[in-house]
């Protein structure tokens, strides 16, 4: 039986969880749904999947995407629509979800919750139930991956307690208008002065050419993020717009504390005084900043280099413009090494609810073991015929994005164990005649990509070594300071105050604790 693998781990009555957000509730697994409610007249059993969605429709029982898993995967998928808003809207659901004893079978944890989840009792150690249930999934995964796993158990013991989110390439990139710049009669910019030059000519020269001025050089989102390249000149690891850990003078160091954070928020300021960022980077939901760059406004953006299909797509279809987009060599800046950061171990993708109901973790654990079988990876990416895709001249072809038909493709496998050369094979084998330009421009661009991604010291540094600290996790102090000396509340010399107050706040602690991890795990 799985459930007495696992063991009775958590109380009859109330389990604690504390999130890292300060957000707090209870679970238990003993007002769990019964067996013989779980399984549907077929012998299907149904669980609950949680993970990002970005606008798409749910999954619900008898869609036509629950159909298709049920199919593939031999396990019913519940998926409700929960608001990504990068991140922060999704946290805060899971958490009311936990405190209401209502957790999912299987989910997405995010900003470290999967640490305490594990310290009490509340998902499920995988050590031994994903070789004896869920083979596919160990074999999908390096034996490197897995040690450092292993070593971020938050309780010490060595054990696994989540799924890897893994990616062999560099992903991000800093993506600008090739066809701006061409009816500008600019060159490619390579320094960071050329790279300001081409700034101002998108602010200045009516590029888009609607007479409105109403281009946006480039920009970002609220609390500093997507706007790596940036920071990316000046040798900050930063993720998503999150600092990072790398070595500077050869220790393991929080970017966001370094003179290399310094320049770059100097530099910032620079260019939000000049009108040559958006005057609501700072402001900017993801639906808002996606927004402009959709509504052809703006020149540079920063993102997954490889889903540049559904921006040129969407910005195609909101205006009949087919923009032509090149990948932006990282501006050189005299004295700094610039990189964009790729994380090889990047989140993690999937942690199982602790479940006592024997055919729920059953099937959770089914769902994964297929999920990982890499003959389904092709199909999985694919989708529902007539909803994700369509059968033409007898291939299988990608439909453009439509967020108003389309179920989540939740369970992409290929995006969470990704290679180069197999991403170019999905997206080369199912693109349509209608699309072949923006995959074209997609795999051209991930090309160029590969030039400046570095992959960090700090490659899989586990949330464990903020606890205490939930405001250094948070990066309370780090936006607030950011934020004000983008805009100009503060003047540069106020970074110093920063660092400072960091040390003093926890961030020497924290610091002495990924330096200790970094120990155990360096090559």
């Amino acid at each position: 039986m799985i459930a007495k693998k696992i063991g009775s781990l958590l109380a009859a009555g109330v389990v604690a969880i504390t999130a890292v957000t300060g957000c707090s509730g209870n679970t238990n697994s003993s007002d769990d749904t019964a067996p013989n409610q779980t399984e549907s007249a077929d012998g299907i059993v149904d669980i609950e999947v949680w993970g990002t969605n970005i606008g798409y429709k749910p999954i619900t029982k008898g869609s036509k995407l629950y159909e298709f898993y049920k199919e593939k995967l031999g396990v019913g998928v519940i998926h409700p629509y929960v608001e990504w808003n990068g991140g922060t809207n999704y946290l805060n659901q899971l958490n009311l979800k936990i405190a209401a004893n209502e957790m999912p079978d299987l989910f997405t944890p995010q900003q470290g919750i999967e640490n305490s989840l594990a310290q009490n009792g509340a998902i499920a150690d995988l050590t031994e139930l994903l070789p004896k249930y869920a083979p596919n999934v160990m074999q999908a995964i390096p034996e490197d991956i897995w040690k450092v796993v292993k070593a971020n158990d938050p309780t010490g013991q060595g054990k696994i307690y989540y799924i890897p989110n893994i990616v062999e390439y560099g992903r991000y990139g800093s993506m600008i208008r090739q066809d701006w710049l061409d009816k500008l009669g600019l060159k490619m910019p390579t320094t960071q002065d050329e790279y300001v030059e081409v700034l101002k000519a998108f602010r200045d020269k009516d590029p888009n050419g609607n007479g409105q001025q109403d281009e946006i050089p480039t920009g970002g989102r609220e609390q500093a993020r997507w706007m790596d390249h940036l920071f990316a000149m000046y040798g900050v690891a930063m993720f998503e717009g999150y600092p990072e850990w790398d070595l500077y003078n050869g220790e393991l160091t929080y970017s966001a504390v370094t003179p290399n954070m310094k320049a770059a928020l100097e530099f910032i300021a620079r260019l939000y005084k000049e009108g040559l960022i958006d005057k609501e980077s700072l402001l900017n939901t993801k639906d808002k900043w996606e927004g402009k760059i959709h509504s052809d406004r703006v020149g540079n953006y920063f993102h997954w280099v490889e889903q540049g299909n559904m921006v040129f797509e969407n910005l195609y279809k909101n205006t009949g413009v087919k923009a032509q987009y090149s990948l932006l060599p990282l501006p050189k800046v005299e004295g700094y090494e610039g990189f964009y950061t790729m994380k090889r171990l990047a989140n993690p993708v999937w942690v199982v609810k602790n479940n006592k109901d024997e055919e729920k973790l059953n099937a959770t654990l089914k769902l994964l073991n297929n999920l990982y079988d890499k003959s389904k990876w092709k199909e999985l990416y694919l989708g529902v015929e007539g909803m994700h895709y369509t059968m033409k001249d007898g291939k299988a072809v990608k439909l453009p994005d439509d967020k108003s038909s389309q179920e989540n493709l939740i369970l992409n496998t290929a995006s969470s164990v990704g290679t180069l050369d197999m991403t170019f094979e999905l997206f080369n084998s199912t693109a349509s005649e209608d699309n072949k330009w923006a995959i074209e421009q997609v795999t051209r661009n991930m090309q160029e990509a590969q030039k400046y991604a570095k992959s960090i010291a700090g490659d899989g540094l586990p949330t464990s070594i903020y606890d205490g600290f939930p405001d250094i996790n948070n990066r309370t102090l780090y936006v607030e300071y950011a934020t004000k000396i983008i805009i100009g509340t503060y003047p540069i010399d106020k970074f110093d105050e920063f660092v400072e107050k960091w040390n003093k706040s926890g961030g020497e602690e924290v610091t002495k604790r990924a330096g200790e991890w970094y120990a155990k795990v360096k090559p």
